[in-house]
């Protein structure tokens, strides 16, 4: 009898290439992801050790962290960031790698073009220089985020060398209220069990709720798993994921198709298979959240306060609220609902899917963005874009006051051009509230698209609910 295997052992299992007892695995990676920021440094360690990329046909590369969203057909005016993409355009072509940069009709977000091309297929493990590579999992994928030495150990080998993480489950099973969508299913897991309470784990998620939900949405819990401090998030391949893949530019086809989806259909945890670790959660417990602090772990239901003291047991998380209060301007025990806002960014590998811009639009729709807000758009990708075009979704935002902008990771981290000025407040669709993530002095509030929505409109942190 062999002994159940969870979806994660069981694609960890097939890739290890060599293990030796106390030392980490030899584990083999079928696609890497690369851009601009984590890739420098490791083209220049092939060079120095005249090394070519080992496997160009499994090498994916994009620019999307560095490129302006404005003007994209002009030089970039940002010195560092210039460069950064000069760097990637001119390694790709000495290496013999496929690039889709600037101008390109695949370029985008690395999170977003890989499973809209079809490259993100179930049972494979995929690897980038980037945290938020654990969005890949949403398909029932061991994927996760390397440092720059390791980009370099891929390009020369396409093989890296990991120790096996704990298993974790997460079930969450019911059903999702009204105005309760996948990023306050993340951003409630994550204020119950902290921005490290799940490190040195791969997290399963599994249960009925999840089993609801659309690829877009499986892909922001995913995509957040990482900022738990967990090695990655997966959810088992089914019947929505297939559809979802069909037909995709890099997707297996006709009878290759048939046989790829009954491997992946052997994927799923076995019955009986154990786990390190294990969380239930009822899916009626949540409601529409949004952060407070700077770590995406200090997050409370929009109908709550800001925790005081009293709520914490440790000094140093009475520190940690302290010091989040004397950044944010806020007040422990203040409500949420009615707080003021100034910016509203949608974007980011987190939120900038179709499914997201559409759920955003059903509330603007015929409305105008409050006086006092800035909003830009901002499409994970050249084909998020051209969709959101094809839908008409641009004139809705453009009639309520917003500004359409090109693709790339934006005001998710201040990289670019497209910063939050110092002290102001900006409700977010990404996935990272920590201090000056958005720009120096920056305060960055964390929600979901119909809650930033909600918020622009108002011109204040609102519940939803009320506007659905």
């Amino acid at each position: 009898m062999h002994k159940p295997k969870t979806l994660f052992e069981k694609i960890w299992d097939s890739h290890v290439v060599f293990q030796e007892e106390g030392y980490p695995a030899v584990l083999y990676i079928d696609a890497h992801l690369i851009h601009e920021v984590t890739t420098p440094q490791a083209f220049d360690g092939l060079k120095k050790r005249d090394l070519p990329v080992f496997r160009t046909n499994r090498t994916f590369a994009t620019a999307d962290h560095n490129v302006p969203t404005k003007d994209q057909q002009l030089p970039i005016r940002e010195e560092l960031s210039r460069r950064q993409v000069e760097a990637l355009v001119k390694n790709c072509k000495e290496f013999g790698i496929d690039l889709w940069g600037l101008g390109h009709p695949n370029q985008g977000i690395v999170h977003v073009i890989g499973p809209e091309l079809g490259i993100t297929k179930p049972g494979m493990t995929i690897v980038c220089g980037d945290s938020h590579t654990s969005t890949h999992g949403a398909f029932g994928a061991i994927a996760f985020g390397i440092g720059t030495s390791e980009v370099e150990q891929v390009l020369a080998t396409q093989t890296i060398l990991q120790y096996k993480p704990k298993t974790m489950n997460i079930t969450i099973n019911g059903k999702l209220g009204k105005g309760v969508v996948s990023k306050d299913i993340i951003l409630y897991i994550i204020s119950k069990i902290s921005a490290a309470g799940a490190t040195g784990y791969f997290v399963e998620y599994s249960g009925s709720a999840i089993r609801s939900l659309s690829m877009e949405a499986r892909m922001t819990i995913c995509n957040m798993s990482i900022e738990m401090g967990a090695r990655g998030g997966m959810i088992a391949p089914d019947e929505t994921t297939f559809a979802y893949m069909k037909g995709r530019e890099f997707a297996p086809r006709n009878k290759d198709w048939d046989k790829a989806v009954a491997y992946w259909k052997t994927l799923p945890s076995d019955k009986g298979a154990t786990y390190d670790r294990e969380l239930v959660i009822k899916a009626e417990d949540i409601e529409p959240m949004v952060t407070y602090g700077t770590n995406p772990g200090m997050g409370v239901k929009v109908t709550g306060t800001v925790p005081t003291e009293q709520d914490f047991t440790t000094s140093s998380e009475k520190e940690n609220l302290a010091k989040a209060m004397e950044y944010m301007g806020l007040t422990p025990g203040q409500k949420m609902i009615g707080q003021k806002i100034d910016y509203v960014f949608f974007g980011s590998c987190t939120n900038s899917r179709i499914e997201d811009f559409r759920m955003a639009a059903s509330i603007i729709k015929g409305k105008k963005i409050a006086s006092n807000v800035t909003a830009f758009v901002v499409p994970g990708s050249t084909h998020v874009a051209k969709q959101v075009e094809k839908e008409g979704l641009d004139k809705v935002f453009i009639e309520a006051g917003f500004e359409m902008r090109g693709a790339g990771c934006s005001a998710c981290l201040g990289m670019n051009e497209d910063k939050i000025p110092s002290g102001k407040y900006c409700i977010s669709t990404s996935n990272r509230n920590f201090q000056g993530r958005q720009g120096p002095g920056a305060r960055t509030f964390l929600a979901s698209p119909i809650m930033a929505a909600a918020a622009a409109i108002t011109g204040q942190i609102t519940d939803v609910r009320e506007m659905l």
